[in-house]
């Protein structure tokens, strides 16, 4: 196939990146593909951050020349000779198994200067990130690729016009890059006929947190959250009610049982105000405290904002001393209203990402479990301190 042949197949297969952004993958590719400035770089996200997730991981230990394939395949589509996987620091077993597979792969003539006995040639590094969170952004990563700080760049130009050492470049996640196997093994059209709308493909979902059944599940898009819950984790581990998911990572949004019936889709998550992101869906039981959950996301932030923008830098900790006050039941509802004013304020302002979607969990906790927002827990707690009757 040729370069724009095989642009062409992923194009048509509607497969969409995996790391959380949903963008399509063959789009991307063609960018880079037609970009007039060389060389050109593919390289691989596999700086799997969020909570709940571990698929990244899973696929680089159990069958890393799956990654190594989709690289390869990558550079032959865009005419790229050279990639970087970018792992995080925490994964030692997969950094360690995905250096050998890189070796055998030279060893066997699917890396180096003539891929397969072909024209085309590919070399293939691994870099190890340091343990910020904020490398998991696009351009933070390659930022830090480059030997710098990891620190967001501000967009445009994208990283497909100007990307690595100022180069075309590819960026895709581990399961983005992975998939593009099984559109090119069995076609595109084979691929699109799963999934719904315009989440085609298959997505592995992550099972994590307070349930009976933790683990991987590779399914197509459209099925319910609820039905994933039912059927795969097999409701809590410690046997109480669920009162909340977190579905997308630490700024995903958390859902009550009344968004059970929310298909698992892109479009249909984006309407409810909430995102697939990574597929990490992490579950917890009706002890859970929603208003330190608010908290955590502000607080999270807070120590892993790469600092170069106000609202992101300054927002998150603000918001955690917002949060403070409402749980303490000072002036709750003017609080509230600040605290909503601070997310819109995060979320249209922010460079990237991480401002940006750290609204996201507060908003829902605001919106589907506001009784933990009133500071009607501090009111009980001075009862109780006070003598007044707890019921």
């Amino acid at each position: 196939m040729t370069p724009e042949q095989i642009c062409d197949e992923v194009t048509a297969s509607g497969l969409r990146g995996r790391g959380g952004a949903g963008f399509p993958v063959g789009l991307k590719w063609r960018t880079v593909l037609d970009a007039p400035a060389w060389p050109k770089f593919v390289t691989c996200n596999a700086d799997e951050g969020d909570s709940g997730t571990f698929a990244d991981r899973m696929l680089m230990e159990g069958d890393p020349f799956m990654l190594i394939e989709g690289m390869v395949i990558a550079g032959l589509a865009v005419g790229a000779h050279e990639g970087f996987i970018y792992v995080r620091s925490e994964y030692p077993d997969a950094v360690a198994t995905m250096q050998a597979a890189i070796r055998t792969a030279y060893k066997t003539g699917w890396l180096g200067p003539r891929v397969l006995g072909s024209d085309h040639g590919f070399d293939l590094e691994i870099r190890v990130g340091a343990g910020a969170y904020i490398c998991g952004e696009e351009t933070a990563m390659l930022e830090s690729l480059e030997g710098k700080r990891g620190v967001v760049r501000a967009k445009p130009p994208l990283p497909a016009i100007e990307g690595l050492f100022g180069k075309p470049t590819v960026v895709n996640n581990v399961l983005s890059l992975a998939s593009v196997l099984v559109v090119l093994a069995h076609g595109a059209d084979f691929y699109r006929d799963f999934g719904v709308g315009s989440s085609r493909g298959t997505q592995v979902f992550q099972l994590a947190g307070n349930v009976a059944r933790g683990g991987i599940v590779e399914t197509a898009f459209g099925i319910t959250l609820g039905q994933m819950l039912e059927q795969f984790a097999g409701g809590t581990a410690s046997g109480r009610p669920i009162r909340a998911v977190q579905v997308g990572g630490p700024l995903g949004a958390y859902l009550p049982p009344t968004e059970f019936d929310l298909p698992l889709d892109y479009e249909a998550f984006a309407e409810a105000g909430a995102m697939i992101g990574h597929g990490g869906v992490v579950v917890f039981d009706d002890t859970v405290d929603m208003a330190a959950q608010a908290r955590s996301a502000m607080e999270f932030c807070a120590a892993e904002s790469c600092g170069k923008c106000t609202p992101c830098r300054v927002g998150a900790v603000r918001g955690v001393e917002v949060i403070d006050r409402i749980v303490a039941g000072q002036d709750a509802a003017a609080n509230v209203v600040l605290l909503q004013d601070l997310c819109e304020l995060m979320a249209d302002g922010s460079l990237c990402a991480m401002g940006g979607l750290t609204p996201m969990p507060v908003r829902s906790v605001l919106q589907h479990f506001p009784e933990s927002m009133d500071g009607s827990a501090a009111r009980t707690d001075q009862q109780d301190r006070t003598g007044g009757a707890r019921r």
